[in-house]
């Protein structure tokens, strides 16, 4: 029979303790081939045996901003800074759209996983990186429709005027992502205890969508609602959804003062999101 000896290395060490600060983002670096797979079987298995496959990542925002024109644009007469009603409701809602499916879907990690959670070990932080990952490949395909429509707009000579703080893109798509997870892991976290969550975050969070600039900018809120634009003001979506249009349209209330207070909340959500999740891992099957 072989005795293990001190100075045998193992790869991972499972133990019940550990640091409050230890993330354990090396274990999610040396499973990094598994997070692949699981990014490969969210995007196959939702489009799975569905006729217009990838497509439906067009038609959803298509019909949303003609639904957004129709009703905001034409009907409320909610004005959109002189530019196109479909381009800006379709700068707004991609973003959006993006981190409400990384909040949705990582809130519901734990229940949704339960059965592989509680029988095979690897880092359970994966688990909400892939949902974060997947649905880059989504926000990516409505990014191209967004940049068909915007060529449309721009040999039509509407009033386009985009900037240098284009080539932001990649830190905005890195902080509505971080946001997303963070915030999702929160209420992952918290609804193993308490499933009630579930349901408000699943009819909360199209409603927390008013609490942002999708369907109006900035500056009409502060003018015409001044008494409440400072819930508009202070959430951390609206200074990406307005850096992104002001980038790309050359309208929005971009201020260095919006999108470092968005950045900083975006860091701490994530950190406590991540240490919270980490914590909870432990115990969760007990509870789910």
């Amino acid at each position: 029979m072989n005795t293990l000896t001190d100075d045998e290395n193992w790869d991972i060490e499972i133990t019940a303790n550990s640091k409050l600060l230890d993330l354990k983002l090396k274990d999610v670096w040396q499973y990094r081939d598994l997070l692949i797979l699981l990014v490969r079987r969210d995007f196959v298995s939702f489009y799975k045996q569905t006729i217009l496959g990838p497509i439906w990542f067009f038609i959803q925002p298509v019909i949303t901003i003609l639904f957004y024109t129709l009703v905001f644009g034409n009907l409320a007469a909610i004005p959109v800074d002189g530019l196109p009603k479909p381009l800006f409701y379709l700068a707004g809602t991609i973003i959006w759209s993006y981190f409400a499916e990384c909040l949705t879907k990582t809130s519901t990690v734990f229940r949704d996983n339960a059965g592989l959670l509680g029988k095979v070990y690897f880092p359970r932080l994966i688990m909400p990186l892939s949902i974060v990952l997947s649905n880059l490949i989504k926000f990516g395909v409505q990014f191209i429709l967004f940049l068909l429509l915007y060529l449309f707009y721009w040999l039509k000579g509407s009033l386009i005027s985009p900037n240098i703080f284009i080539i932001a893109l990649p830190f905005l798509i890195t902080m509505i992502a971080a946001l997303g997870l963070g915030a999702g892991m929160i209420i992952s976290a918290i609804t193993t205890k308490y499933r009630d969550l579930a349901f408000i975050v699943s009819f909360g969070v199209p409603l927390l969508m008013y609490t942002t600039t999708v369907i109006f900018p900035l500056s009409v809120v502060e003018q015409k609602y001044p008494a409440y634009s400072w819930l508009i003001r202070f959430n951390p979506v609206t200074a990406i959804i307005e850096t992104f249009r002001y980038g790309f349209l050359g309208r929005g209330a971009f201020s260095w003062e919006l999108i470092g207070y968005s950045l900083i909340t975006t860091l701490i959500i994530l950190l406590v999101g991540t240490i919270i999740f980490n914590r909870v891992e432990k115990t969760f099957i007990d509870k789910v």
